[in-house]
Parts: structure tokens; sequence; C-alpha cells
């Protein structure tokens, strides 16, 4: 693990989208395991290790930091189908930071709701690169010279609207 990062601090990354849907648990006769609430359980394919709560210098994989990571992927499972690996962090599940919560909390995030959108981070991608110069969030088009007139197309004739 090359990146280490501090809980609360703002970081520049590649970051992996990943959609998991999960599968319903089912008991050994094949019928929806539920919960206390009668809501059915689902399961994500994967195991977490981390958080701000945990010491990370104790952690047999040695991630380098307290950020929330896959520590398992199950064969076959749901995480394994959508792309997520081993070691992989996880830096938001539907819209909440995971940079910066206790292990019990990354856990709730997961366990919200059957279909997680993730971003995780994944060892071994490009670094990212400021190079001093801000780099284009869109694509840019070339400009006319100043008095050049654009090639505009022809505008759709409006429709007429008569009162009955």
């Amino acid at each position: 693990m090359k990146m280490a990062h501090s809980a609360g601090e703002p970081m520049e990354c590649y970051s992996i989208p990943i959609t998991l849907t999960k599968e319903a648990a089912l008991d050994p006769q094949g019928n929806p395991i539920c919960d206390q609430n009668n809501k059915p359980k689902y399961r994500c394919g994967f195991r977490i290790g981390g958080g701000i709560d945990q010491d990370h210098r104790k952690s047999p994989q040695g991630y380098p930091d307290k950020g929330v990571y896959v520590t398992y992927v199950y064969e076959n499972g749901p995480a394994a189908g959508a792309g997520l690996q081993e070691h992989d962090k996880i830096l938001q599940v539907n819209g909440y930071d995971l940079t910066a919560v206790t292990h019990d909390k990354a856990v709730d995030f997961i366990n919200r709701k059957p279909v997680l959108n993730m971003l995780v981070y994944r060892s071994g991608l490009p670094q990212f690169q400021n190079i001093g110069q801000p780099q284009p969030q869109f694509q840019s088009f070339p400009q006319p010279a100043h008095g050049q007139q654009y090639n505009r197309p022809q505008q759709a004739p409006q429709p007429q609207y008569q009162r009955y």
C-alpha cells in the first residue's frame, strides 16, 4: 500500500466507480432471511477492515492509514461480480464519505441499501499528477477569432399557436 491518507484531509486520487447490487440472503431451504424488523437481509460478498477507531498499525494487511479497506471478497459473490477487489480502499458509499468514519459506521452505511454506488481507490493506479496548470474538466472546442462569425445552424421554425 503506497497511499497514506489522514482522516478528514482532502485527497487527490483516481477513483473507480463501482455499482454493487446485493443478493438476498437465503436459508438452506432457499427462503429469504429477514431481520428482527421483518426486512429482508442482503449479502454484499465482501468484508471490510479499518476505520478511524481502529489502529491500522496492527492490521495484518499492513494498511497505511485509518481508511476503510476491503479485506476479503467472496468468490462468485456480488462484490466479485461488480469488480471490487481485496485491498480496495472504500472512499464513498451512496454519497457518504467513508474516509473519516468508524468501523461500525462504515458497516452501517454499507448495510443500509440493497444497491451500493461506491467510489474506491485501488493501489497500482497511476497517481494523480498536478503539473502546475489546471486540467480541463470538460472538453474544449476551438473558438473563432475575434470578429469572425460562428456558423450557426439554422433554427427550426417556431410553432404557431392559435386560440380556439
